[in-house]
């Protein structure tokens, strides 16, 4: 069974400082998937991407033609990439690095096609694909921002994943009163409760997040660091999705 995971960019990185990664929680999201090879990770743009993406007034549905943007977009989340597939290499996961503005595109509709055959290989042959939120070509635009979260959508359904995990910086989906939600099976249990990200997020913070997510036909869990090791045992932290 596969799993999908995406370490949110709150996690690896600080959001706050632009291009600084959170080394002692990214070390301690890599030590949790030690030994694991049944797996697909992805990552958020953090600090990374999401830091040259609003320089440019480029988002989710707003792009850009100017190729130096693009190369600043794409150029930091390689780094940041570089740097998670290194922490996954310390604790000998055989991660290997996944690009895909060089595979994904986006038709004038907005509509995602993202091929997943390479990822599927890597996966049978014994590695850990690890994608990551970047620019992808839009027909009419340009080229705009391909979230992480849209990654795992797509991701899950093309390779038929059994389980989906969101680990984010906060321990699930909060209610009015900042308790967690344990479930949220339509966006109406929980659209008064979200709001915006407190950093910058070009795609759309914990709101697109769970739209994202309710998409899927598998049902995914949000948590926060203290809760992957849980997931990745198999149990339900945070707030189930779908």
């Amino acid at each position: 069974m596969t799993t999908v995971l995406k370490l949110g960019g709150s996690v690896v990185t600080d959001k706050t400082d632009p291009e600084t990664v959170d080394e002692a929680a990214l070390d301690r999201a890599a030590e949790a998937l030690a030994g694991r090879d049944d797996i697909v990770i992805v990552h958020g743009g953090g600090s990374f991407g999401h830091h040259h993406a609003d320089r440019h007034g480029v988002s989710t549905t707003a792009g850009t033609h100017d190729p130096g943007a693009i190369r600043a977009i794409h150029g930091a989340m390689k780094r940041l990439n570089a740097a998670v597939v290194d922490a996954l290499a310390n604790v000998d996961v055989p991660a290997l690095p996944v690009h895909p503005m060089s595979a994904a595109a986006r038709d004038a509709s907005g509509d995602l096609t993202l091929p997943t055959g390479g990822v599927r290989t890597m996966l049978g042959e014994g590695f850990v694909p690890v994608l990551h939120g970047d620019g992808v070509v839009h027909v009419d635009e340009g080229v705009t921002v391909l979230s992480g979260d849209e990654l795992v959508v797509a991701l899950a359904d093309g390779l038929g994943a059994g389980r989906v995990g969101v680990c984010s910086a906060v321990e699930g989906v909060y209610d009015e009163d900042g308790d967690v939600i344990r479930r949220i099976e339509t966006f109406d249990d929980a659209a008064d409760a979200l709001g915006d990200s407190d950093a910058t997020d070009v795609s759309g913070g914990m709101t697109g997040k769970v739209r994202a997510l309710l998409d899927l036909s598998t049902p995914a869990h949000v948590f926060g660091l203290d809760g992957l090791e849980a997931f990745l045992g198999g149990g339900e932290p945070g707030t189930r999705i779908g």
